[in-house]
């Protein structure tokens, strides 16, 4: 039992078996953030509002699972002692737990600008939306190994890959504000929601890009800024 005013320190062996943990709870926060872009942007095509409204909501489990990583590393920091790598892993932890709630809450918003345009007709075919969801979709699973394994190199390309997503934004919006020009009146509402819908898909891109530069960090313990 722990003595009144006495600090228990863990063993390595511990604070070890306490970072798996954070790392499992980190890896499930990655799928949950995964599976909440890619069906924020299908209720968006399919316009399901009722899937929209069910995504909204689930976003408190991400933020939950946020609270709970950063708690945790809190405690393991401020009174388990870790040696300096793994205080260090806790942290980078902690930030990543920070990525992936931002990258939660731009799939919120996603379905807000969907709920928004409601039934209405697109005023422009949904192409490069469509194809920015999945490339995120894919990123997050890549991320995902690529965080479990600890793997830099595949950080690293996968954070080289946010240009690509950075490319499409750009199409989104010169095609937007085409079709907004040529009738302000009637499109120009709508055309601003799919230009935001755009922008978070291209920031989510620059949130895993982040947590990319985190993963090398970790792996090799120096900081590089991709892009």
């Amino acid at each position: 039992s722990k003595s009144k005013g006495v600090s228990i320190i863990m063993t390595n062996e511990d604070i070890v078996l306490s970072i798996g943990t954070l790392k499992e709870y980190t890896s499930g926060m990655i799928k949950r953030c995964q599976d909440a872009v890619t069906l924020s942007v299908d209720s968006m095509v399919n316009k399901n509002l009722e899937q929209a409204e069910k995504i909204m909501e689930s976003d408190d489990d991400i933020d939950l699972l946020r609270e709970y990583i950063r708690d945790r590393s809190i405690e393991l920091m401020a009174s388990k002692h870790p040696m300096t790598k793994d205080l260090k892993y806790i942290c980078v932890l902690s930030d990543i737990s920070t990525e992936l709630e931002r990258i939660g809450d731009y799939a919120v918003n996603i379905c807000k600008e969907t709920i928004a345009i409601g039934e209405d007709e697109y005023i422009k075919e949904l192409i490069d939306i469509p194809k920015m969801s999945d490339m995120c979709s894919q990123m997050l699973e890549d991320l995902n190994n690529a965080f479990l394994e600890e793997d830099a190199e595949l950080a690293y390309e996968i954070a080289l890959r946010d240009k690509e997503l950075d490319r499409l934004y750009l199409q989104i919006r010169d095609d937007s504000l085409k079709v907004m020009h040529r009738n302000p009146e009637d499109n120009i509402n709508q055309g601003v929601r799919l230009l935001f819908v755009g922008r978070y898909l291209e920031r989510i891109g620059d949130h895993i890009t982040n947590i990319c530069e985190k993963i090398i960090y970790a792996k090799k313990g120096t900081m590089v800024e991709i892009g």
